[in-house]
C-alpha cells in the first residue's frame, strides 16, 4: 500500500509486518503445525477454575495488578525448582511481558534506542528480533549460521562486533535451542558468549526450555550481563494469553520495568499464568508424548533421500530439500507449503527450509502422509 503521509517514517516502507493466521485459517479445520504452539488445549478442569476466578474474583472495571509481584514470585520459584537452584532467584530478577515480543521490544528500547546501539542476530533464527529492532530504527547486524549444523560463525560474529561502521553492538540475541533449526548452543558458542564484553547484553531465548531441558539460568549469578527469556505460550499451552518473562540481574529488570507499558498484562492472562504454574505437573506431563512423536516424525522423514532433516531439541523439526540448495529454490519450498495447506496442514517456510511443529499423533500421521505424496509427485 502506497503511503502518502509525510508524518510516517519513510523507512517503514522497507519493513514487512508480521503476518498472523488469517480468519479463514483459524476458522477451518486445519492442522496448525506452523507456529510451535502446543497441540493440546488446557484441560477442562483448569479452564473451569480459570472461568470461576474470572466470574468471582476479577473486577473488569479495575486495572490489573501492574506490579506483577505474585506472578513474579511464582515464576521465580518455578525457575529455581527447574534449575535446582537455592536462593539465587527472586521476584527482583523477573520481568513479565505481554508475550516475549513485548520483552524483546523493552530490551531494545532500554539498550539501543536513539542511535545508542545495534543488535547482532545469527540467521536463520527467530524473526522478531530483527523486525522489532527495525520498527524502532535500530540497526540489525546479521551473520549466517553454518549450512551443515547451524552453529554460529564465531569468526564472523567477532568481526561484526568489532566493526565501527555501525553503532556499537549492545545486544546479542541467541535462541537456545534455536528456532527454526532446533539446535542448542555448543560448548564453543557458550565460551564465546562468556567472553563477550560486559558492555554487551547477551539475551538467551529459552522459549523451548521445557522440551530441551537445557537452561543457562545457573549462569546468571556469574554473568550479570546475561538475560534469559521464556514464555508460557509453548509447553504451558497459554499462547492465547500472551505471557512471557525475563530472568536477569535486578538492575536490568529495573530498566525493563521503566520502559514497559503500565498494566501490560491483562488480569485474565495473569491468573492463567498463575494457574498454569500451580498445575505445571499436569500441563508438562504431556511433553514426553511430544518428544516421542518428534522422534517418530524424524525417523520416517529422514529415510527419504530427497530430504535433509535435522535432529531437534524443541517441539518442531527443520528440513530442507536434498535435490537442490533450499535457499536457491524458494519457489519449490513455497509450493510444498501451499500444497500442504491445500490438503489441510499448515507448516512454516522460513530460513531456507521448512519447519514442522510437532502436533498430535493424528495430525502428525496426516502430515507425513500428505508430505510423502507431495514429494513423490515432485
Amino acid at each position: 500500500m502506497t503511503n502518502n503521509y509525510k508524518f510516517i517514517r519513510a523507512d517503514l516502507a522497507q519493513i514487512s509486518a508480521y503476518t498472523p493466521h488469517s480468519i479463514e485459517e483459524i476458522a477451518h479445520s486445519l492442522d496448525h503445525l506452523d507456529t510451535n504452539e502446543s497441540p493440546y488445549d488446557l484441560p477442562t478442569t483448569i479452564k473451569g477454575k480459570l472461568a470461576w476466578v474470572y466470574q468471582e474474583e476479577i473486577e473488569t472495571n479495575r486495572y490489573p495488578d501492574g506490579s506483577h509481584i505474585v506472578l513474579k514470585s511464582a515464576i521465580a520459584e518455578y525457575v529455581k525448582q527447574s534449575a535446582k537452584l537455592n536462593g539465587e532467584i527472586s521476584h527482583h530478577n523477573i520481568s513479565v511481558g505481554n508475550g516475549s515480543d513485548e520483552l524483546i521490544r523493552s530490551i531494545l528500547i532500554a539498550t539501543c534506542l536513539g542511535g545508542e546501539g545495534s543488535i547482532l542476530v545469527a540467521n536463520p533464527t527467530f524473526s522478531m528480533y530483527a523486525i522489532l529492532a527495525k520498527t524502532l530504527g535500530i540497526p540489525v547486524i546479521e551473520i549466517q549460521r553454518s549450512d551443515t549444523d547451524f552453529s554460529l560463525d564465531l569468526v564472523a560474529a567477532t568481526e561484526a562486533i568489532a566493526q565501527t561502521n555501525h553503532p556499537p553492538v549492545r545486544v546479542v540475541f541467541i535462541v537456545h535451542p534455536n528456532s527454526p533449526t532446533g539446535n542448542c548452543l555448543t560448548t564453543a558458542e557458550l565460551d564465546w558468549l562468556r567472553n563477550l564484553s560486559q558492555d554487551i547484553l547477551v539475551v538467551i531465548d529459552e522459549a523451548y526450555f521445557e522440551f530441551s531441558q537445557s537452561s543457562l539460568v545457573g549462569e546468571l549469578v556469574r554473568r550479570s550481563n546475561w538475560l534469559i527469556l521464556r514464555t508460557f505460550s509453548k509447553a504451558f499451552r497459554l499462547a492465547a494469553h500472551r505471557v512471557g518473562y525475563a530472568i536477569a540481574d535486578p538492575a536490568i529488570v529495573a530498566a525493563l520495568e521503566k520502559v514497559r507499558l503500565p498494566y501490560n498484562l491483562p488480569s485474565f492472562s495473569y491468573i492463567a499464568a498463575l494457574l498454569a504454574l500451580k498445575h505445571r505437573d499436569l500441563l508438562l506431563d504431556i511433553i514426553g508424548d511430544t518428544l516421542q512423536e518428534r522422534e517418530k516424525l524424524w525417523q520416517i522423514l529422514s529415510q527419504r533421500s530427497d530430504l535433509k532433516i535435522w535432529q531437534s531439541q524443541a517441539n518442531f523439526l527443520y528440513l530442507q530439500l536434498n535435490n537442490a540448495s533450499s535457499a536457491q529454490n524458494p519457489e519449490q519450498l513455497a509450493k510444498i507449503t501451499q500444497d500442504l495447506k491445500n490438503q489441510g496442514t499448515l507448516i512454516r517456510h522460513t530460513g531456507g527450509g521448512l519447519r514442522i511443529t510437532i502436533g498430535t499423533p493424528v495430525e502428525n500421521a496426516r502430515t507425513i502422509e500428505r508430505m510423502q505424496k507431495i514429494l513423490d509427485r515432485s
